[in-house]
């Protein structure tokens, strides 16, 4: 549970807390998660998303600016590669040639098969 295990805290406050993962993909590896608990961002309430993604556009610059990166990965995991039922944003500091190919594969391109508009059709017909 929250608290039980020894973390390096990057920053807390009454609403979020940022500590190093402890297996960071590069050194500098933040995790943000709210005090609320929530499994995934849908779950956020409405009048927490203004700390939780003002904390990581902060700490998004920090660790660029604090670590000497070309630039960061920020990333989500919704349910899928979550390894705690916790919603938890990572910021993860990355350099030019640094050895990361995250979204290199696989793909799966839209077809005649799997056309892009019925896709789309789908996304919008659930934000309506």
């Amino acid at each position: 549970m929250a608290g039980e295990l020894p973390a390096v805290m990057v920053h807390q406050d009454t609403d979020v807390v940022a500590f190093l993962d402890h297996r960071p993909l590069f050194r500098g590896h933040v995790l943000l998660v709210p005090r609320t608990h929530v499994t995934v961002l849908s779950d956020l309430p409405a009048e927490q998303l203004v700390p939780f993604f003002g904390m990581a556009q902060r700490l998004e610059r920090a660790v660029e600016d604090g670590l000497g990166a070309d630039g960061s990965l920020v990333l989500i995991n919704n349910i899928v590669s979550q390894s705690v039922p916790h919603l938890h944003l990572h910021v993860i500091p990355r350099h030019r040639k640094d050895g990361l190919r995250f979204w290199l594969g696989p793909r799966h391109p839209y077809d005649a098969e799997h056309p892009a508009e019925a896709y789309a059709a789908k996304i919008r017909a659930q934000l309506a």
